[in-house]
């Protein structure tokens, strides 16, 4: 799989990228991560990529010389599954989201930025525009970073263990069950007796049980949408 992001601050990616699992898929050859400095791509002399906006809004807009430049030459390398900005008003991203995007071989990721981007943009080159919360932040580079994460850890073979990616929270609509290590009593707070029977049955049981109620406590929109 192949992940280009474009970005006004590319030099904000450092160690989010070069880390921990996305680290390790990529030295496995798993996954390539490219950041693709949009400045690199205008054909200023000063090398300007936003301009006012026409209708006298406040605030700055990333023109669409640049994007399509960058868009234009990555795609004459090679085929994209999808060209995503990360926008508040996009589809809010999920698990099931995550999912899907693990299978895809190429995908680009546009960063936000400013007061946003020239529409036309997102009329003529953008597949899909997606957002991480109902939030605004100063531009969409953690949001290519969360979304890069929470895909590339789904590709066999980038965590030790597949299946624990499988009984994470949100793959079946429920919140995880809780979880315990050793030791098994300390300061008087036990692990529950059924994770120490052995009798995985019942502890499959216990854990689906759990799952249900956390999820029906805490997040019972979750329930609503299994539905």
């Amino acid at each position: 799989m192949r992940i280009d992001i474009i970005s006004v601050l590319p030099e904000m990616f450092t160690g989010l990228i070069d880390c921990s699992i996305l680290k390790r898929a990529q030295d496995k050859k798993l996954v390539e991560i490219h950041v693709h400095n949009l400045r690199d791509y205008t054909t200023n002399r000063h090398r300007r990529v936003d301009d006012y906006p026409f209708g006298g809004e406040a605030g700055m807009v990333l023109q669409v010389e640049p994007i399509d430049n960058v868009i234009s030459a990555l795609k004459k390398q090679r085929n994209y599954d999808e060209v995503i900005y990360t926008s508040p008003d996009g589809e809010v991203f999920n698990q099931k989201i995550a999912n899907v995007m693990s299978s895809y071989e190429n995908i680009i990721i546009l960063c936000g930025h400013y007061k946003g981007i020239d529409y036309r943009v997102r009329e003529h080159l953008i597949t899909r525009e997606i957002s991480i919360g109902d939030y605004v932040l100063t531009g969409g580079e953690l949001a290519a970073a969360v979304m890069a994460d929470a895909i590339v850890r789904l590709i066999p073979g980038a965590i030790g263990d597949e299946q624990s990616a499988l009984s994470d929270s949100f793959q079946d609509n429920l919140l995880a069950p809780p979880v315990y290590t050793r030791p098994a009593e300390y300061k008087g707070w036990e692990v529950p007796e059924i994770l120490l029977s052995g009798h995985q049955a019942k502890i499959d049981e216990w854990k689906l049980q759990q799952a249900m109620e956390r999820t029906e406590r805490l997040r019972p929109d979750l329930l609503d949408k299994e539905e």
